[in-house]
């Protein structure tokens, strides 16, 4: 069984102001301060490997857990943030006032971004990269820094949650989500949003 520790990236000077989608912010003061507390109690976990989105601010991130516990970082396009397309970088003030967002609160598997992709293939392509990571790591703990929609999708995938009620989740910056995938065997969640103490059975 393989312990994936899901990691959103820190906060950037963005953060909850405009929809981050593919862009190259870094993270501000507050970010860098969030991540180095979640780093350091991913220490002492056993990780093995750290995977990252490849967009700045997850690198980041990916950058500052591997130096904790003593890993390199290894990009993996397949955590990396939903294509918003046209709406990448807009202010979340002026796409609430769309009739899209309203759609993209209730039904997100109908959405495509104008000009993107789409909630539902992202979510598709972010549990099968994991479900390779893991593959790759039996009986092992790895960290896969990833973005707040995307672990939102990946959880419930992985619980058995509609994609439509995705919403009603909340991944904060810098929090670890636990999850126990093995061949087999149906997946386990562990800890969700969590920026406590993390003492995770079958961890070494």
């Amino acid at each position: 069984m393989t312990t994936v520790l899901l990691v959103r990236h820190g906060t950037t000077a963005a953060t909850g102001k405009r929809l981050g989608g593919w862009t190259d912010a870094s993270l501000d003061d507050a970010g860098r301060a969030q991540v180095a507390a979640s780093a350091a109690r991913l220490e002492g976990l056993g990780v093995t490997a750290v995977y990252s989105s490849p967009i700045a601010r997850t690198k980041e991130t990916a950058a500052i857990v591997a130096k904790a516990v003593g890993c390199r970082v290894r990009t993996r396009k397949g955590l990396g943030e939903v294509d918003y397309g046209d709406w990448t970088d807009q202010p979340l003030g002026a796409l609430r006032k769309r009739a899209l967002w309203k759609v993209i609160q209730t039904a997100p598997s109908r959405v495509t971004f104008p000009g993107g992709g789409s909630i539902r293939g992202a979510q598709a392509t972010a549990v099968e990269t994991i479900e390779e990571l893991a593959a790759a790591h039996p009986e092992e703990a790895i960290v896969a820094v990833s973005h707040a929609d995307v672990i939102k999708a990946v959880v419930a995938s992985f619980v058995g949650m509609p994609l439509d009620t995705f919403q009603r989740l909340v991944v904060s910056p810098a929090s670890v989500t636990a999850i126990h995938l093995a061949a087999g065997a149906p997946p386990m969640l562990l800890r969700f949003n969590d920026t406590g103490r993390l003492d995770l059975p079958g961890t070494r």
